[in-house]
């Protein structure tokens, strides 16, 4: 297996030259300077291939330029690139439609087109108090939902992103996240945890903080992203939608990261048999161009004609890029986000779990999967410097790694990732948790 000397001479070139022009609030992880890509396979600027795990925060779901992506791109953009929301085109109303046919609720369903994710919840945040005539939310902790004025309101993954923007947004109370493997609320015998959280929000919240006739909506993220990559109990969802039906509150569903096949279904709420009442996507839906969706039953998407507005929203080429991804998905991908995703986890489970005490847990759902590193399983302890230490020697091994949580990897390549391709990066994953469980005993030693 070989090891890279990283950053090579023309990425250190281009980084000098990046750090003198552009902001220096970007997270860069670490040096990796991209020069093109294929699938899951991307190269740097000096030739070195890596193996994408991360695919730009699971943004290019059909692997990196995708010929049939590629070829939509181009034929829209021989047409014409762009018209402006004031006026029409068929993209625009052909994207609408297949979001209507997949949407996760019986109603029809009617779509704001944005830019990103959290331009859509930007816009969920405004139609919920528009419907409901109500002003205040619920969030999670450990959630995130966007770095606007409006979702930072949100979004409680980490302090640096709130950190000297305050006053924010007034209105949103946080809640605990029903994350089984680290509970924070005392639950009743034999009661699971996701009804616990309810439990407390109806107790508690809506007791003590906010009148349920006050409450707007309740904004959650089926899977939580950043926050750890956690799958929330059993029971949570269906709970929570049975509270939003007695106070008729919305059930507002960020599906940002997790929607468009990557847990093997459209959306990850499918996975607990709920129906949410407004749902915000992006990432992944147009394989790496800007697009993203908010999108609501109909009786719900009610306001007035200039209410809410872009001049961007419903770009043609990003338009039929979402196409094009959508079908391939539809008719490839997401069972093979299914397939691959259960024997990514599977092996996983076998290579990594069953030798390295370091992993706590491997949790996910399809191509959403998170490996959380402690110090060790019984006080479950993040083991934060040694999963930084392994993202750093994975990357000079080939292969992209991103972190979420306080000690959490994340597995989430590109839908079309092969078994083979699951083959060798668990290989280079096994030799880096070694390397990096022995720099860290040195350290601490």
């Amino acid at each position: 297996m070989k090891t890279f000397n990283l950053p090579g001479p023309k990425a250190r070139s281009l980084i000098e030259r990046d750090n003198k022009v552009i902001s220096p609030s970007y997270p860069r992880g670490y040096p990796f300077a991209m020069e093109r890509g294929r699938g899951v396979e991307v190269w740097d600027v000096d030739g070195n291939r890596f193996l994408d795990f991360a695919a730009g925060i699971a943004v290019v779901t059909t692997g990196h330029s995708h010929p049939k992506v590629v070829q939509a791109i181009q034929e829209q953009a021989e047409k014409f690139i762009h018209i402006s929301s004031d006026f029409y085109h068929e993209k625009w109303v052909e994207l609408a439609e297949t979001i209507n046919r997949i949407a996760p609720f019986s109603e029809e369903a009617v779509s704001f087109m944005t830019n990103s994710g959290t331009e859509s919840v930007e816009a969920a945040i405004k139609l919920a108090r528009s419907h409901t005539e109500r002003t205040q939310f619920i969030g999670f902790l450990g959630g995130f939902h966007g770095r606007t004025m409006g979702s930072i309101a949100f979004t409680a993954s980490k302090k640096v992103y709130r950190h000297g923007f305050f006053p924010l947004m007034s209105g949103v109370v946080h809640v605990p996240y029903p994350d089984p493997y680290r509970q924070i609320l005392e639950s009743l015998p034999q009661e699971d945890y996701g009804d616990t959280v309810v439990r407390y929000i109806e107790e508690q919240i809506l007791t003590k903080i906010i009148p349920p006739d006050d409450l707007a909506g309740i904004l959650v993220e089926p899977i939580q992203g950043e926050g750890g990559y956690i799958v929330p109990s059993s029971g949570f969802f269906p709970a929570l939608r049975r509270l939003c039906d007695k106070y008729g509150i919305l059930l507002i569903a960020d599906e940002v990261q997790s929607g468009i096949g990557r847990t093997g279904k459209w959306w990850a709420i499918e996975h607990f048999g709920v129906e949410p009442d407004i749902v915000c996507t992006a990432k992944g839906i147009a394989s790496g161009m800007p697009l993203g969706v908010m999108f609501a039953r109909k009786r719900i998407m009610d306001w007035e004609k200039g209410a809410h507005g872009n001049t961007y929203g419903g770009n043609p080429i990003a338009c039929a890029a979402a196409l094009a991804t959508i079908s391939l998905v539809e008719n490839e991908y997401m069972q093979n986000a299914t397939e691959v995703g259960r024997y990514t986890k599977e092996m996983a489970e076998e290579i990594l779990f069953n030798k390295y005490s370091s992993i706590g847990e491997i949790r996910g759902q399809g191509l959403m999967i998170g490996i959380e590193f402690v110090e060790d399983r019984v006080t479950k302890k993040p083991a934060e410097q040694l999963r930084d230490a392994i993202i750093e020697n994975a990357f000079q091994q080939g292969l992209i790694l991103l972190g979420c949580g306080k000690s959490t990897i994340r597995l989430a390549p590109p839908l079309c990732v092969t078994r083979e391709e699951v083959d060798e990066a668990l290989e280079i994953l096994d030799k880096v948790i070694m390397i990096g469980e022995g720099e860290v005993n040195t350290i601490a030693a």
